[in-house]
């Protein structure tokens, strides 16, 4: 590979706080809202124009349930719930109730503006459009700085506490944590709000025309959106076959998906008509909805089995009750595996049921995922959250949701403090953690 040199220099240190946190997704948001109520001096670096991450970026504007599988224990509280509350007191999120699928349904423009709010009213140093380069290692295995880059050039960001929430793990690669990639990752999704498709159904009706407009065979989603009217969020097609976490592949990528959403509409243009006078586009993802890219190893790997079978653990700083979600790396379609023991294998119009365990066992009412899935004992001021915690391919499919992965946000907010009162990652005291979440608006079961 042919190589330009680039020449050394000193960058400017623009901010030194106690935590600084790479990634502005709801979970890094939740992370530096955390730590900033804990008194600690906190930046958050996030590389677009807004915070909310695949929420906001990527339109997907579903949190999934907070209540076990019966639907009557509250197992998820803290900041996702206190956003939640924000958002209902502007009529900007619908709740439903005993919906495995979406418990809410969020206003996406509303709540980029709330999140905004959260940053603010604690005191956050935000830095938007900022990139991050590389991390500044000293003799000690601690990031002592990251280099950032935006329209005033390079800088430094000095910190005593890093939270990767970047989701690909930028900062951990850059730490040498081992990681993974699989050849059959979860394909990310185009999303889109459009008017004029009420009533289609767009599964079957988007496979009939398929070869015509030269897109592959496919199965997505589609949801009303709180107040939108006729607008619908649509999330039919994947991309399949791309790592996001790699310029090329997530440029292509950006530009296939937008590709799909046109297909898609055009498909209605010919072959109906007259749905062509209400049809509108009315806002495209500005960025794709990833769901999977690299995960790291860490201190523990959450696997499928503590998952189904809903493990405790001394160290747990977040529950969930998300199924099993595997999406096909082509083809369209997904499986499914619930707590109660169902499983389902979803191809377009058809549905094979079976279970993967045996009728009659207690099933679980919700699993947990422990803090040591998040650290590493070689860099002591680093910890990771998001979806490149380390969970196996099974457990990953349950974990990677939003309501789940704000959580591990929060835990990581909150183990800084420990982390800058002296206590390495690793290291840091599971109890203590658990009993500051508690404090902190968190359920701790």
């Amino acid at each position: 590979m042919d190589k330009v040199c680039e020449p050394s220099r000193s960058v400017p240190v623009i901010c030194d706080v106690d935590v600084c946190v790479l990634g502005g997704s709801c979970t890094g948001v939740f992370a530096a809202v955390r730590a900033a109520r804990r008194g600690l001096r906190v930046a958050i670096v996030e590389k677009t124009n807004r915070f909310g991450g695949v929420a906001t970026n990527g339109l997907v504007c579903i949190w999934h349930n907070d209540l076990d599988d019966r639907y009557e224990e509250q197992i998820v509280a803290g900041l996702s719930l206190e956003t939640v509350g924000r958002l209902q007191r502007r009529d900007a999120v619908l709740v439903r109730e005993r919906n495995p699928d979406s418990r809410y349904v969020l206003n996406t423009e509303e709540l980029t503006i709330e999140l905004d709010g959260l940053i603010r009213e604690n005191g956050i140093e935000p830095w938007l459009h900022t990139f991050y380069c590389r991390a500044v290692i000293g003799d000690d295995q601690r990031v002592d700085a990251v280099v950032v880059e935006n329209k005033d050039g390079r800088g430094a960001i000095r910190a005593r506490v890093f939270i990767d929430a970047t989701g690909d793990g930028d900062l951990a690669k850059d730490c040498g944590y081992p990681f993974s990639v699989r050849p059959d990752l979860q394909p990310p999704t185009t999303c889109a709000k459009i008017a004029g498709l009420e009533g289609i159904n767009m599964r079957a009706f988007y496979n009939e025309h398929r070869d015509e407009f030269d897109v592959p065979k496919d199965a997505g989603w589609n949801c009303t959106i709180p107040r939108g009217g006729l607008v619908r969020l649509f999330a039919e097609t994947h991309v399949f076959g791309a790592n996001v976490a790699d310029a090329r592949q997530w440029t292509a990528a950006e530009m296939e998906g937008r590709r799909h959403i046109r297909a898609m509409m055009d498909m209605v243009r010919k072959h109906l008509p007259e749905r062509k006078k209400d049809l509108c586009l009315l806002d495209l993802c500005s960025s794709i909805g990833t769901r999977e890219t690299r995960r790291f190893r860490a201190a523990y790997q959450l696997t499928e089995s503590d998952v189904l079978y809903g493990r405790r653990f001394e160290d747990a700083i977040a529950n969930g009750t998300y199924r099993v979600d595997i999406h096909y790396p082509e083809g369209g379609g997904h499986i499914f595996r619930y707590l109660d023991g169902r499983e389902v294998s979803i191809r377009h119009d058809e549905r094979v049921w079976s279970r993967w365990r045996p009728e009659g066992e207690e099933p679980a009412l919700f699993y947990q995922i422990p803090y040591r899935t998040m650290v590493r004992p070689e860099c002591p001021n680093l910890i990771m959250a998001g979806r490149m915690i380390d969970a196996d391919p099974g457990a990953y499919g349950a974990i990677r949701v939003m309501i789940t992965m704000n959580q591990t946000g929060e835990a990581a907010g909150e183990a800084a403090v420990f982390v800058c009162n002296g206590a390495p990652a690793a290291e840091v005291d599971p109890l203590k953690l658990r009993e500051a979440l508690r404090d902190g608006g968190s359920i701790v079961i």
